[in-house]
């Protein structure tokens, strides 16, 4: 099969955001790698009508679905603890050049408290707060309505309150 015009620089382009996110949706680098890699591949065959429209939503769209439904199939998926990534496991694109110990200590705990949050609100919250997403794109990604984007995201962001111990998170405008 021939490779569609333009999914190549599509790949280039987006993949290191598109892998924060599924890093984000994931927990660990090497789930987050092979998110990706399924949601791109499930995404070639339908390249030339995606193109036209939103590709990065579609990829996110796919992203979000195949991680919903790993995570209900593969609940005793075994687990990587190769730290590969970097001394701490967060994938080297994540970090910023100015991030001090401290703002790593603060996303490893955040992390952590992530992984407390059921699917469906752990989603909503990468999506609204780390990748900058309206309510309304984050329900057509997700494939729900307005309002279960706002109480997902309300109750993941008062789940990591109480977590993390702090009342300092970002407040959604609902």
């Amino acid at each position: 099969m021939r490779e569609p015009d333009g999914f190549r620089e599509f790949v280039a382009g987006r993949s290191p955001s598109l892998l924060r996110t599924a890093w984000m949706l994931t927990g660990d680098a090497v789930s987050a790698e092979d998110l990706l890699q399924t949601a791109l591949a499930r995404t070639w065959p339908h390249w030339s009508r995606v193109r036209q429209g939103h590709p990065e939503a579609y990829v996110r769209q796919v992203m979000v679905r195949t991680n919903a439904s790993w995570r209900s199939r593969f609940w005793t998926r075994e687990k990587s603890t190769d730290l590969t990534s970097g001394s701490d496991g967060i994938p080297p694109l994540l970090y910023a050049e100015q991030d001090r110990s401290g703002q790593i200590i603060d996303r490893l705990v955040l992390m952590d408290a992530l992984a407390t949050l059921p699917v469906r609100q752990r989603q909503s919250v990468v999506l609204r707060y780390f990748d900058d997403l309206s309510v309304e794109a984050v329900a057509e990604i997700m494939g729900c309505s307005a309002g279960t984007v706002k109480s997902q995201t309300a109750k993941g962001l008062a789940r990591l309150r109480d977590v993390i111990g702090q009342d300092t998170l970002i407040k959604e405008e609902l």
